[in-house]
């Protein structure tokens, strides 16, 4: 019988600094009406950053499962097979802290 020596390796970068949330009034106009149309005032009143230029709301990100090769994160957000963006939520949820994954 064969044994599976395949295996992920994930590189996570991280500079490990907490920052607070955006307020929606705190994101450009254009932003919000170009990329966050889907959210109405009520949802998406908080929970805005910016990361390498692109700006983010918590609620694009999928929670992490207890088995995921994320543990220690709460949330991530592919942006390819390979690679994507990971979140961490304060206890109180006002501060964040991300980081960048790739295989």
């Amino acid at each position: 019988m064969d044994k599976d020596t395949s295996a992920v390796f994930i590189v996570i970068k991280t500079n490990n600094r907490w920052r607070p949330f955006k307020y929606r009034n705190e994101v450009p106009e254009k932003v919000l009406r170009n990329q966050f149309d889907y959210l109405s005032e009520d949802i998406g009143f908080d929970g805005f950053f910016k990361y390498r230029n692109i700006w983010y709301h918590v609620d694009e990100f999928m929670r992490v499962s207890d088995n995921a090769p994320f543990k220690g994160w709460d949330r991530y957000l592919s942006d390819s097979f390979f690679s994507g963006v990971l979140l961490r939520v304060s206890s109180n949820g006002e501060r964040y802290m991300v980081g960048t994954y790739y295989s």
